[in-house]
């Protein structure tokens, strides 16, 4: 069976049923992977492209515990590869509980399943992760 890849626009028709005409055939998309009828995969700057919409206050301006309701099962579905994937409940527990930047968030979920935990970076917000060991050049 054919592996798709699952682009950012379909996943916010979906997520936000907007257009007549496209958001049912997303959702009728998102359905079949559900049911294992159709196997996709997406990548991790998709998924940071999806927050970043609809959170961006522009644009749908979603709360940080919106966005993970919407975003994180569709991450979970069994039909949908993504890389790492399990890292993302971390990612928006971060992200939910923290007002540091998804993709931040992101970094600080890969950073903690290091050995040794460390960054070097000017952001101070790190700072607020438990375990994280951040290192200024």
């Amino acid at each position: 069976m054919t592996t798709r890849f699952l682009d950012t626009n379909i996943i916010l028709r979906h997520l936000l049923n907007d257009d007549p005409v496209k958001s049912p055939a997303c959702f009728d998309l998102i359905q079949a992977i559900e049911r294992s009828k159709l196997f996709a995969w997406t990548s991790h700057l998709v998924i940071a492209e999806v927050v970043f919409v609809l959170s961006n206050k522009k644009t749908y301006d979603l709360s940080r515990e919106d966005v993970r309701d919407r975003v994180l099962p569709l991450i979970n579905l069994p039909g949908l590869k993504l890389d790492k994937k399990r890292l993302f409940g971390r990612v928006f527990d971060l992200y939910t509980s923290l007002p540091i930047d998804f993709i931040d968030c992101y970094h600080a979920a890969l950073i903690e399943q290091r050995q040794k935990p460390e960054i070097v970076s000017y952001d101070t917000h790190f700072d607020k992760i438990s375990g994280i060991n951040r290192f200024e050049p």
